[in-house]
C-alpha cells in the first residue's frame, strides 16, 4: 500500500487538509504501507517555499512523519511538481502521438462566448470540441508558427465513467457532461488533473484519499489513466470539515490552521486525536487513544460520508486529557513561551527555577484547557502585594493573625505547613470554612478565586526562596504579602 498527501504550498495548513493528511497516515501506519509527501506547487503566483516549510513543520509537529517525499527522498522523485516538468512534457508528447490528446487554439473570448450560450440554453458548460478534429499536421504547423494553444484530452463520447469510492460506494459520471479538459496550459504549465495522474501513477500510489471537493475531478483522471494504459488507484473521498453552522470551516469561524491551534496552546496529540474523530470512530466506545492505536483500528470503509463538524470545545476536552498526561519536563518546556509572553519568565532559567516549574505546573494543568492558561493560573505567584479592594468581614482579623503566624515560622513550602498555619489562624479568629479561607486567598493571592490554596501557596513560597537571578520575575513570599495587607488595613 502506498498513499500520499499532496498539499499546495499557498498558505498555512488548514485543519481540513491536516485531517486528510492524518487519514492517509493512519491507513499507511495501520497497514504497514508507505506514506508519501508530494508538493503540488504549479501555482507559480501563490506557491512559496515559506509556505511549504510551514506545512512540513506542521506535519512534523503533529507527528505525521512521511516515509518518502520532499526532504525524505525516495526512488520516485522528484517530489515537487515544479521539478517534474520534463516528465509532464514527455507524457504530453505521448498523448499527442497516440491521438488521445490534441491542440486547442480557441481564444479565451471564444470559450467564454460558448460558455454563455450553453448556460443560456440551460446546458452544462463544457468545451464544444471546436478544435477536436483539426488534423495533427495542421495543428503542428500552427504551433510551429507560434500560435498559442492548450493541450486537451480527447474524452470518449457517449459513455459512463464509474468508480468505486471506498467511502461512498459506486459513483458514476457521463462523459456528456465532462467535455475535453485542458491538460497543459498555453504557458506550458500542466493542469492539476494532468500532473496529479502522472505523479500518482509513476509514484505507484495505490490509494488516493482526499476531500470530497475532488469527486468531480475523478472521472477526468480515470479517463487519463485509460489514455495512458494505466490502472487507476482506489479512491476515497472524505467529507469536508464544517464549522458549527454547517458551512465549510473558514476564518469567520475563528482559528482554522494547524499553526493557529498550535499557537493557542493545543498539544499535537490532542489535535491529532480530535481530527481522527471527525467522521470516524475507533469503536469500542473509545475516543481518547494514542496515534498508534488509532492507526491500528483505522479502516477507510468505516469513514462516514456525512459532513463532520469541527467543535473547538471538544478539542479543548481532548487537550485537557493530554495536558494531564504530559510529563513535567515537557509541560514546563511547552509552557515557557507563554510564560515569557506574560512577563513571568524574564531571563534564562536556572536549574532551580526549571525544577520549580516542573514541580508546580502539573498540578495546575489538571484544571486548564490550553497552555496559555497556565500563565493565568500562575498569576497569583507573581502578583505584587496590594491592599484588597473591598474589606470583607473577617479580613482585618485574618490578616493580623496570618501575618503574625508567618512572621515567626518557616515558609509554607508544602501543603501540610500551610494547613497547620491555617488551623492556628482559625483558632485565633474563630472563623472557619469560607469565612476563613476566602480572606486567606485574598491576602495571599490578591484574587477572589484561583487554584487550590494547597497548590498555589507552596508554589509562591518555593518561588520566593529562589535567587533573584533565577530567570523568574520577582516573587514576594506569603509572609511579605500578609504583613503588607495587615499594615495597609491598619493604616
Amino acid at each position: 500500500m502506498r498513499v500520499r498527501f499532496a498539499p499546495s504550498p499557498t498558505g498555512h495548513l488548514h485543519v481540513g487538509n491536516a485531517r486528510t493528511a492524518l487519514f492517509n497516515w493512519l491507513l499507511a501506519r495501520g497497514q504497514n504501507g508507505t506514506y508519501i509527501l508530494r508538493i503540488e506547487d504549479t501555482d507559480a503566483e501563490r506557491s512559496t517555499r515559506q509556505s511549504e516549510q510551514a506545512i512540513l513543520d506542521d506535519l512534523r509537529w503533529m507527528g505525521l512523519q512521511w516515509d518518502e517525499g520532499v526532504e525524505a527522498g525516495g526512488d520516485h522523485g522528484p517530489y515537487r511538481q515544479t521539478e517534474r516538468f520534463p516528465i509532464y512534457a514527455d507524457h504530453t508528447h505521448r498523448l499527442l502521438q497516440n491521438g488521445k490528446g490534441y491542440y486547442c487554439f480557441c481564444s479565451a473570448e471564444t470559450l467564454e462566448a460558448q460558455r454563455k450560450a450553453q448556460l443560456a440554453a440551460s446546458l452544462p458548460p463544457k468545451y464544444a470540441g471546436t478544435c477536436r478534429n483539426i488534423p495533427a499536421a495542421e495543428a503542428a504547423r500552427r504551433r510551429s508558427a507560434g500560435e498559442p494553444a492548450v493541450v486537451r484530452l480527447r474524452v470518449p463520447e457517449n459513455r459512463e465513467v464509474t468508480f468505486h469510492d471506498v467511502v461512498r460506494g459506486p459513483v458514476t459520471f457521463h462523459t456528456d457532461v465532462i467535455g475535453d479538459p485542458v491538460l497543459v496550459r498555453s504557458d506550458g504549465f500542466p493542469a492539476y488533473n494532468f500532473a496529479v495522474v502522472i505523479d500518482d501513477a509513476l509514484m505507484a500510489i495505490t490509494h488516493v484519499i482526499r476531500g470530497e471537493d475532488h469527486i468531480s475531478n475523478t472521472p477526468r483522471q480515470i479517463l487519463l489513466y485509460e489514455a495512458f494504459g494505466w490502472t487507476p488507484p482506489a479512491f476515497a473521498h472524505l467529507s469536508l470539515v464544517m464549522g458549527p453552522d454547517h458551512a465549510p470551516l473558514s476564518k469567520r469561524h475563528g482559528a482554522t490552521s494547524v499553526r493557529e491551534f498550535r499557537d493557542k496552546g493545543y498539544l499535537p496529540e490532542a489535535l491529532v486525536n480530535y481530527l481522527a474523530l471527525i467522521g470516524w470512530s475507533p469503536g469500542q466506545n473509545d475516543e481518547l487513544l494514542p496515534a498508534a492505536e488509532l492507526a491500528r483500528r483505522f479502516r477507510l470503509e468505516n469513514v462516514a460520508h456525512s459532513a463532520g463538524v469541527f467543535d473547538e470545545d471538544k478539542l479543548a476536552w481532548a487537550n485537557r486529557h493530554y495536558l494531564r498526561l504530559c510529563a513535567p519536563d515537557r509541560l514546563a518546556a511547552l509552557a515557557q513561551p507563554f510564560l515569557r509572553e506574560r512577563g513571568q519568565i524574564v531571563g534564562d532559567l536556572s536549574a532551580g527555577a526549571g525544577a520549580w516549574l516542573e514541580a508546580v505546573l502539573p498540578g495546575l494543568a489538571a484544571s486548564i484547557d490550553r497552555l496559555p492558561q497556565l500563565a493565568d493560573r500562575l498569576e497569583a505567584v507573581f502578583r505584587r502585594p496590594a491592599a484588597p479592594l473591598e474589606k470583607e468581614p473577617g479580613l482585618p482579623e485574618v490578616a493580623v493573625a496570618l501575618a503574625d503566624e508567618l512572621g515567626s515560622g518557616s515558609r509554607l513550602v508544602n501543603k501540610d505547613l500551610f494547613r497547620a498555619v491555617a488551623a492556628r489562624v482559625k483558632d485565633r479568629t474563630g472563623l472557619k470554612g469560607k469565612n476563613l479561607f476566602h480572606p486567606i486567598r485574598v491576602i495571599l493571592t490578591g484574587a477572589n478565586e484561583g487554584p487550590e490554596l494547597d497548590l498555589i501557596v507552596p508554589a509562591i513560597e518555593r518561588a520566593a526562596e529562589l535567587p533573584r537571578d533565577c530567570g523568574l520575575a520577582e516573587v514576594f513570599g506569603c509572609r511579605e504579602r500578609a504583613q503588607w495587607v495587615a499594615r495597609t488595613l491598619a493604616a
